[in-house]
């Protein structure tokens, strides 16, 4: 190489490296927002204030298709991942026993129990029903996702199959159908989309207030901040009992050997947390 254009290149190197150190030395020094605007309601907080933290970085999964699982976001605490059990055990505390066949778990031989606990969270799963399908109203690809194992969100194969409105896909069960029925047909995969947020108790084991559920099922908004009205109940109403503020996730076993993938969970803090 030419040794002119060598010194040229390697100058040009030095000046961009410090061009790049002014720059994120100007950014550290420089002050961000202002110190005087108005105090938020918080008390906490000015408009527009720089000492306020910075939201954490998260990077974004992908979606999925109907042949391949989406990547979960960075912060994703992922139950199954198309591998292993070894997040999941039975009703008693044993091994799963649930099968994986060709990286999908599918319900059978009781119910799939979290080892992870979670309060606030987020909840991406996959579901499919079986195809060809069999039986009709809560005998056709029935399972269910209870959080805290007591508030049943219903899975269905709700395509073409009528049943009650408070027990067909994406109901809270027993208590509040979906806005819509957004079901696929059996044997593709669908997605349920939870915001969850935990009931809160009094010391005494009063409710403070109720759980909520926000969700999406396949896109389409099915619940908007809709408020629990207790643990799940067959044929009764619904109540809360006192409990700890996180709980298991149960995947329910109800007889049919409804599929899953590409579960995961994000817990959900406050703002200006890290």
């Amino acid at each position: 190489m030419n040794p002119r254009r060598t010194i040229i290149l390697a100058s040009s190197a030095i000046l961009l490296a410090l061009f790049t150190l002014n720059a994120r030395a100007w950014q550290v020094q420089r002050k961000l927002g202002y110190t005087d605007t108005p105090m938020q309601p918080n008390g906490k907080w000015r408009v527009h204030d720089g000492t306020r933290p910075q939201p954490p970085i998260v990077t974004p999964g992908t979606p999925s298709t109907q042949e391949i699982p989406g990547r979960p976001p960075s912060d994703a605490v992922v139950l199954f991942n198309g591998n292993d059990l070894a997040r999941w055990q039975s009703d008693g505390g044993k091994p799963s026993a649930c099968k994986i066949e060709n990286g999908i778990m599918v319900i059978t031989g009781g119910s799939a129990v979290s080892r992870d606990f979670f309060g606030d969270c987020q909840l991406h799963l996959e579901f499919a029903s079986p195809n060809p399908p069999q039986g009709e109203d809560q005998a056709r690809g029935n399972s269910g996702v209870m959080m805290f194992g007591r508030y049943e969100i219903q899975v269905l194969d709700s395509y073409q199959n009528l049943t009650y409105p408070d027990g067909q896909a994406a109901a809270v069960y027993g208590q509040t159908p979906p806005l819509v029925n957004a079901s696929r047909k059996p044997g593709d995969w669908q997605t349920y989309d939870l915001i969850f947020t935990a009931p809160r108790f009094k010391q005494d084991g009063s409710l403070e207030a109720p759980a909520y559920l926000t969700m999406l099922h396949n896109g389409v908004l099915v619940h908007n901040h809709t408020a629990i009205l207790g643990s799940v109940a067959f044929r009764s109403l619904a109540k809360y009992e006192p409990h700890d503020p996180k709980g298991p996730i149960v995947l329910q076993d109800h007889g049919n050997p409804v599929r899953f993938r590409n579960i995961w969970v994000r817990e959900l803090k406050s703002y200006d947390q890290p």
